[in-house]
Formats: structure tokens, sequence, C-alpha cells
């Protein structure tokens, strides 16, 4: 499926050089991620009738333990697998990929960070995202599609990648996944970096595997989903020693990425990616169908 320009792009406008100024817009180039099914009127109904009798109240409780922990909410109470799984081809793109995320005391020192999308790659297969390596330590739960956005922040001086795994696996095996890459690290080696997504005619396109700067992975137990974020440098520069996330954000961290922050931008979005899935994921199990 193609491109399709954004609603907010200035009709008409050129595409911006690069490399060359920095936009005071940014530029977007989104792809539709899929069709939505319309929902028939009187489930819309129904659903409203439900909210009337209070069930809404008692969902939005549930919502709320579960964005909060992941094991505030009980196995029950939370959206099934198969349902999480589904939203790769059944969700909104603005629901998983907001247009605007807002990151209060995001930033270092606490400072609050605002980033802006300009770029959604069409859905994918694992083998374009992801360096040979981490394909294969990924392979356990299986890749089912990946989804992958890029952002950058208000000043447009750092760029950032965002994606999600929707992997095969169940519980057990992303519980296990989980466990390996932390016993082993396998988060914060820098032979196992995800790939970014750099789209032409925007702050990103100089955004390739060298300018990777800071990262982030998180393999997530309640839902078949592996949420990572890459994040570099907007004017295209090399970065000889990438730093994972958790390090580049320890404070008085010397390194180029910690310096710029770009810990913070991996880690930041990445986190409000992941709560957008699950309250993605928790809005579509509500609904009835």
């Amino acid at each position: 499926m193609g491109p399709a320009p954004s609603p907010w792009t200035p009709p008409g406008a050129p595409p911006r050089p690069y490399p060359g100024a920095y936009p005071e817009t940014p530029v977007e180039t989104t792809t539709r991620l899929r069709p939505i099914r319309t929902r028939h009127p009187a489930r819309t109904a129904g659903a409203v009738a439900c909210v009337v009798l209070g069930l809404g109240l008692i969902g939005g409780a549930i919502t709320g333990s579960w964005l909060v922990d992941d094991s505030a909410a009980t196995p029950a109470a939370r959206p099934g697998y198969a349902d999480t799984r589904a939203l790769w081809h059944s969700a909104p793109v603005d629901s998983l990929f907001p247009r605007t995320i807002k990151g209060q005391g995001a930033g270092p020192g606490g400072a609050d960070r605002v980033w802006t999308r300009i770029a959604v790659a069409p859905d994918g297969p694992c083998t374009g995202a992801f360096d040979p390596l981490l394909l294969k330590a990924l392979q356990p739960v299986g890749c089912l599609r990946v989804l992958r956005a890029t952002y950058t922040d208000a000043t447009s001086s750092s760029v950032t990648t965002v994606g999600m795994v929707f992997t095969e696996g169940d519980r057990t095996s992303m519980t296990a996944l989980r466990s390996r890459f932390s016993e082993e690290g396998l988060d914060e080696r820098a032979d196992l970096l995800p790939r970014t997504y750099a789209a032409p005619g925007t702050v990103a396109a100089g955004f390739g595997d060298e300018q990777r700067a800071s990262w982030t992975v998180n393999v997530l137990t309640d839902a078949p989903v592996v949420v990572y974020a890459v994040s570099g440098f907007a004017d295209g520069r090399p970065v000889a020693d990438p730093q994972p996330a958790a390090e580049a954000m320890v404070a008085r961290a010397s390194s180029a990425p910690a310096q710029a922050g770009l810990g913070h931008e991996a880690k930041g979005i990445a986190d409000r990616i992941e709560r957008a899935l699950r309250k993605t994921a928790t809005q579509s199990s509500e609904r009835p169908e």
C-alpha cells in the first residue's frame, strides 16, 4: 500500500532538501497501515447503553490499573493476547502512533518534551527492520508483523524511530524471552540495535545505521509485542559508540548520546508508545462484537 500525505501537511508544499535548515513544522510522510472496519450502528448504541448502566466505570478502573503496571490487573481483566495481536491491522494509525507525543518530565533533569511524528512506515516483516543478530534473538516468539514510525523533537535536532513487533508468542514464550533479554543483557548489546526508518524529504532523511546513537528494547509479557526505539542526531552525523538508553540516562554521563539527551528521547518515546498500545488494546477489547 503506497504512502498517503498527512491531512495537516500544507497543500503543494515542496519537499525540504536534506541536509539543510531544520523546518519549523516537520513534514510528515505517513502510510496507512490497514483499512478499519466500520462498526454497525447497533453495536455503537449497545456500547453507549453499557456506559449508562455503569459498565464503563468498571472498564475505566480496569484500564487504569493495567496502564499503571502490568501486574496490577488480574489476567482475566486484561485484553487477550489474540485481541492485542490483531491490532497491527485493525487499529487506526493515530491510536498506535499519535501525531504528537507529550513527554512531561521525560527529558534530562525532568524537563518536559514534545515529539512530532514525521513518518509512518508501511507494516512489514522483521527482516527489513532488524539486523540479523537481533532478528535471531527474536525468533523464539516469531515475528508476525512490525510497525514503525519516526518522530522528531520540538527543535528538530534529534530523530527517533519507534517500533512494535507483533509476535506469534504466547504469555509463556514472551516471559521466557523477556527473562533472556534481561539475564543476558541483550537489550544493551550494540550489535543488537534496531534499525531506523529514514523517510525521504524529512529531517530523518539521513537517519541510517551509522547515525544510531541510543536505543531501548522492551519485551512485554502482558501482550505479544516487543516495543523498541532508536534515536540519533537529525543532522546526520555518525555515532561511533552508541549507548543504551539506560546508560545514557545516568546522571553525569559524558558520552555524546548522553549529553544530547538521546537516551531520554528513545526511552521517553518508547514508553509512551507502549502506553498507547495498552490503551488501544483495552478500548478494543471493551467494544461489543
